[in-house]
Parts: C-alpha cells; sequence; structure tokens
C-alpha cells in the first residue's frame, strides 16, 4: 500500500522534504537579492531532491501500487546537469560581480540533449498500443535501457570526475590568488565551499564504488542501495541549511581582478610591465610599513597600499614579489607578526590578552592569526610567550 511510511522510507522522506524546503527558500533569497550562487545552489538541491526521490517512493511502495507507473521515463543521469551547477555554483562564489552569461549553457548542452531525447521516446512510447498497460515502452527497453543506459553509465563518472577536478582546481586558485591581494583573508577563505566540495566529492566516490561491486562484484539489493541514498538525503540537507545562512557575497562589491598566472600576481598592464623595480621603489614599500605602520589597517589590501605607495596594483605586487620575496599576505602579516613580538617584550600582555594584542597589530581574526604567527615563525604564540617569560 502506498504510502507505506516504514523504517526505509520516513529518514528518506523527511530529510528531502526538508532539503526541498531549503531549495524554495534559496530561490525567494534570489528572488529577493539577486545573488546568482543562490540560485545555483537552490537548483543543486532540488536536482539533488529529484534524484532521490525513486529510492523514497520505492521504499513507500509506490512500484508495488503502480505497477504500470512511467516514472522511469522521468529519472535522468542528473550528474551531466549536477556537475556544472555546482562548478558555476563556486565560480560565482569566488568571482566577483559574476554575470551568468551565453556562453556558461555550453555547460548543460549534455543535460539539455538528453532531457530532449527522453522526452522523444516518452512521446514515440506513449503513442504505441498497450502503452498504458505497460511500465516501459519498446523504446525505454530496446534503445534506452539496453543502449544508452549503459553508455551513459561510462560518461558520468568521468563527467563528473572532470567537473570537480576544474571546480577543486578553481577554488584552490582562488585561495591562493586572494593572498596576493588581502591582508587578512579569513572572512574570504570561504571554507563552506571546501566542505561543500569535499562531501559531493564522498557522495561521488561512494555511488562510483557502490555501481563497480555491483557491476563487476555482486548484484546489490535495493535495502543494500538504500545507505547511499540515506547519506546523499542527509548531505543534501546540510548543504541546504548551512549554503542558506551563510553569506557567500563577500566579493560581489569588491574591486578587484587576478591574473591567470599560477603564482596568482595581479595583473599588470602594459604599461608597469616594462618598468623595473627600482631601489626607491622598495624604500617607498618599506617606508610605508615602518614609518606609517599601515600593516596596522586589519583592512589593508593591495589597491589600498598601491593607492598610498602612488603604484598602479600590478606594480605594488611585483615590487612586493620579486623585491621582498614574498606574497602581499605575508609581507605584510611578517610586520604585524614582528608587532606582535615587540608588544610582548614590552610586556603587553600583562594589560590585554594574546588575541587583544594581535588585534592592535593588525591582525581581525583568532583563527588568521594563530595560523599566521604559526607560519612565520614554527611555535605558536602561547609558546612563543612561554620562551619569553621563562
Amino acid at each position: 500500500m502506498f504510502p507505506d511510511f516504514n523504517i526505509h522510507s520516513t529518514p528518506l522522506f523527511m530529510l528531502v522534504l526538508q532539503s526541498l524546503v531549503f531549495a524554495v527558500l534559496l530561490f525567494i533569497k534570489y528572488k529577493n537579492k539577486r545573488n546568482i550562487s543562490d540560485l545555483f545552489l537552490g537548483l543543486i538541491l532540488l536536482l539533488t531532491c529529484y534524484n532521490q526521490t525513486c529510492y523514497t517512493v520505492g521504499f513507500m511502495g509506490w512500484y508495488n501500487e503502480y505497477r504500470t507507473t512511467k516514472i522511469n521515463y522521468f529519472l535522468y543521469n542528473i550528474a551531466i546537469a549536477l556537475a556544472p551547477l555546482i562548478y558555476l555554483y563556486v565560480k560565482s562564489v569566488t568571482t566577483s560581480n559574476f554575470k551568468f552569461q551565453r556562453k556558461h549553457w555550453w555547460h548543460f548542452y549534455l543535460a539539455i540533449s538528453f532531457i530532449v531525447y527522453r522526452a522523444s521516446i516518452f512521446i514515440y512510447d506513449a503513442s504505441q498500443p498497450g502503452f498504458h498497460e505497460t511500465q516501459n515502452g519498446v523504446l525505454k527497453i530496446k534503445l534506452d535501457e539496453a543502449i544508452i543506459q549503459p553508455v551513459m553509465g561510462y560518461i558520468e563518472f568521468p563527467f563528473m570526475l572532470l567537473y570537480l577536478a576544474f571546480t577543486l582546481q578553481l577554488f584552490y586558485n582562488y585561495r591562493k590568488r586572494i593572498k596576493q591581494y588581502f591582508s587578512n583573508t579569513y572572512k574570504l577563505e570561504l571554507n563552506w565551499i571546501l566542505s561543500f566540495l569535499l562531501l559531493f566529492s564522498i557522495l561521488f566516490l561512494y555511488d562510483m564504488v557502490q555501481t563497480i561491486v555491483d557491476h563487476y562484484f555482486i548484484d546489490l539489493s535495493y535495502l543494500q542501495r538504500w545507505w547511499l541514498s540515506l547519506l546523499s538525503a542527509m548531505v543534501t540537507l546540510y548543504i541546504g541549511i548551512k549554503g542558506y545562512f551563510t553569506d557567500t557575497t563577500k566579493l560581489n562589491k569588491l574591486n578587484f581582478t587576478f591574473s591567470p598566472s599560477l603564482e596568482a600576481i595581479p595583473q599588470v598592464s602594459e604599461d608597469d610591465s616594462s618598468k623595473s623595480i627600482s631601489e626607491n621603489d622598495i624604500e617607498i614599500v618599506k617606508s610605508l610599513m615602518e614609518k606609517d605602520k599601515v600593516f596596522l589597517n586589519p583592512e589593508l589590501n593591495l589597491s589600498d597600499m598601491a593607492q598610498q605607495a602612488k603604484m598602479s596594483r600590478g606594480q605594488l605586487s611585483e615590487v612586493i614579489n620579486s623585491g621582498f620575496h614574498q606574497n602581499f599576505n605575508d609581507f605584510v602579516n611578517s610586520y604585524r607578526v614582528n608587532a606582535f613580538k615587540n608588544m610582548i617584550k614590552e610586556n603587553k600582555h600583562q594589560q590585554l590578552s594574546l588575541l587583544g594584542i594581535a588585534q592592535e597589530c593588525g591582525f581581525n581574526s583568532k583563527a588568521t592569526f594563530n595560523r599566521v604567527f604559526k607560519k612565520l615563525t614554527e611555535i605558536s604564540p602561547s609558546e612563543y610567550l612561554k620562551s619569553i617569560t621563562t
């Protein structure tokens, strides 16, 4: 009898239903704020929930109650649409003022073609005699299940793997590049995106292993496949909740550009590239740091410092990278670390906490301070304090 709420169907139903609620909330958020990353994430949730529906209704007794259901015509290989959506979601979050353009539709060419194909075979099969008395028509059995689905099985996994690789590369290049532009990167590191990508990678690997086991070793039952459906539903709900409440618009109003080079040096104009680094340029930068102490500004970025140095962003970046052999982030934070050390030697820790001193030196978060300090000194701030006071 349908619906049958049992130990297998009920968790899936509740998780999928809640995920759909967050998908709707993301669409409403997009409508109100016009942030396209909300639209992409909402579509990701909608697509994964749609894919989980076949298992949810299956465990609720749909296939037993409705023997001639035509649901198989409308269950798509979602990876070919999900992979580009994940890529574009990350791209929209890590790119300042990202705009969806006509060229981005090419990412969905395969998915759209597959939808058109499935619709076509459904229309053809529906026109054949006796279609309403059977579950699958002639083209569904002889073309789709016999040929297309096996082929899609070989296409889906490489397709998803390729997009995940491109997306992870996009994200890590972004993390590398913000260090060339910002002195405090904690709020811009977008650790949520890394969690998002890792979770989808785990689901992808789980699905791939399960498919290999099913095809080459042992036929997995419907119940054995339930665990992947449960994990997928849990991940989808987590992504919906976390994605809805996480601010992913930090870059939307920032005016900066990144170079496509691996070194992530901000773009240099033709005029800048002809200029060599002079001792005067190095002295100007040193003066800003040592006399003006611009590093005390926790919001200091390459653009602000370039204006104060009366240089272009590309020129200042080149001075720091080549003249001081550091990226912008390490360069500024090395001065902050030294300022912190000096304040400790002056016994400022007797009036302020270590975090309070760090904030006085230009750091804006405990996580950034601890990580940067250990990176540059190879010991933690508390270990440094202990070494000074003992």
